[in-house]
């Protein structure tokens, strides 16, 4: 028995939504399945770390049904903005909700690809993912869970044996589909098409579905789901800002209204503290910038407020709304003296010592990533001269949380900056070599054990 009867907890909850949210449809048939990677870490959580490599393929390259869960695979139906233009022709387009499942806590997952084929959504695309950007995909979320963000695991990465033409990147290019552990592909792009349909009855299922089963509360009140997903968000964004990522593409159909990241396209990690750093050769304008992306996301939770007013009044929905800035401020004091490796002290102290941090890393350049190894437990070195005083002081009353004594403090810090991503995926692309794929994951995940 392949699926551990312990830990194997199959759910099918997508179904009781109906017909209306979603498209059966099938997986690519492709020409192979050559696993590169699987995520036995979070197989564990959902009783599926037994499988053989051969199991594996056969579920997570040929999309073989699970016993329990969905009989066949969903392509999710939604709307959104994209860089503020609202769009109301898309939807899952390369991908689909393949199966649903409870974790080790209980809480309803979703195994959903990209890669997978097209779908009534395709539009004009191929429904496919390039290995470049499955690789990428996994580097992105391996590097936020270690760093402490809510984000979608890259659960399977397969190679699929197809030439792919791109006009981004150099092609033909080798192809994949991935798989990803997400808690719920619910989007507030799921309601803003409900909206715009004026489908009273369809918000108010979705609203249901999303309190009881995403957030387990027994209720169907939109204010009280906003008020969640205003709480969920603001974390998110304080996540990036402390971690130094830019997601890039941070449209309403790309936010998930359980506060999880997801989606990794054209992101980068910021090498300094620099408002205005963009991950997207496209986003000219810098809508998605760094320094933008709490108000890019709490832009996006407007839209979902005022899709919310099709079932609520105005009134209660604003209040909510803007609750979002009061839970920015704690949220990110949190990350970031997460990251500084210090206990909190209060509210007010731990919002001053955030200010001085930033002015000091934007003043200074620093490279984050070495900042933070350094800074990590509240002691800065004594190479942080001059410019570095006031945090020194800053610091000074605070206690380290944890102690450095795992390995990973004996190296130096792990960073995941654009030349090392294509790093690695020129050994692969060049030699097909994961030796470098497999020892970076080693390290974001040696470093996210040192921070935890």
């Amino acid at each position: 028995m392949p699926f551990s009867p312990q830990a194997y907890r199959p759910a099918a909850a997508l179904l009781s939504l109906g017909q209306g949210f979603y498209d059966p449809v099938e997986a690519a048939d492709f020409p192979q399945a050559r696993l590169r990677f699987r995520n036995d870490c979070a197989a564990a959580e959902v009783g599926l770390s037994e499988l053989t490599d051969d199991e594996w393929c056969a579920h997570f390259g040929r999309f073989v049904a699970m016993p329990g869960t969905l009989p066949q695979p969903l392509a999710l139906r939604y709307h959104g903005h994209q860089f503020r233009h609202y769009n109301p022709e898309i939807g899952d387009g390369r991908g689909f909700t393949f199966a649903q499942l409870r974790d080790a806590r209980g809480r309803l997952m979703d195994l959903g690809t990209k890669g997978s084929g097209t779908t009534p959504w395709s539009r004009f695309g191929d429904g496919r993912l390039t290995l470049k950007g499955g690789v990428r995909e996994v580097l992105a979320s391996e590097m936020l869970e270690a760093l402490n963000v809510a984000t979608s695991r890259s659960f399977s990465l397969i190679e699929t044996g197809e030439a792919l033409h791109r006009g981004d990147e150099p092609s033909p290019t080798r192809s994949a589909v991935l798989v990803r552990l997400s808690h719920g592909h619910v989007r507030i792009g799921s309601f803003q098409r409900l909206a715009y349909l004026r489908d009273e009855a369809g918000l108010r299922a979705l609203t249901g579905y999303v309190l009881r089963e995403l957030y387990g509360e027994d209720s169907d009140d939109p204010i009280r789901l906003l008020d969640l997903v205003v709480a969920r968000t603001a974390t998110l964004a304080a996540g990036y800002m402390a971690a130094g990522f830019v997601h890039g593409v941070l449209n309403s159909d790309n936010i998930n209204v359980t506060g999880e990241s997801f989606d990794y396209g054209p992101w980068r990690f910021a090498p300094t503290w620099d408002p205005g750093f963009v991950a997207a050769y496209f986003d000219e304008g810098g809508l998605y910038a760094f320094g933008r992306q709490p108000e890019a996301i709490h832009w996006d939770v407007m839209q979902l407020a005022a899709s919310l007013r099709l079932i609520a009044d105005s009134e209660p929905l604003i209040a909510a709304l803007e609750r979002f800035a009061e839970r920015y401020q704690p949220a990110i004091a949190a990350a970031m003296l997460w990251r500084l490796g210090v206990t909190p002290r209060g509210p007010a102290e731990d919002r001053a010592l955030v200010q001085v941090v930033e002015r000091a890393m934007r003043r200074t350049g620093v490279a984050l990533e070495r900042f933070f190894w350094d800074a990590f437990g509240g002691t800065l070195p004594a190479s942080y001269a001059d410019d570095w005083e006031e945090v020194r002081a800053a610091l000074a009353s605070y206690q380290p949380r944890t102690s450095r004594n795992h390995p990973y403090w004996q190296g130096g810090p792990c960073s995941m900056l654009i030349d090392e991503v294509e790093a690695i995926w020129a050994a692969i692309d060049r030699d097909d070599d994961w030796g470098p794929f497999d020892a970076k994951v080693a390290a974001i995940r040696a470093m996210g054990q040192a921070l935890a």
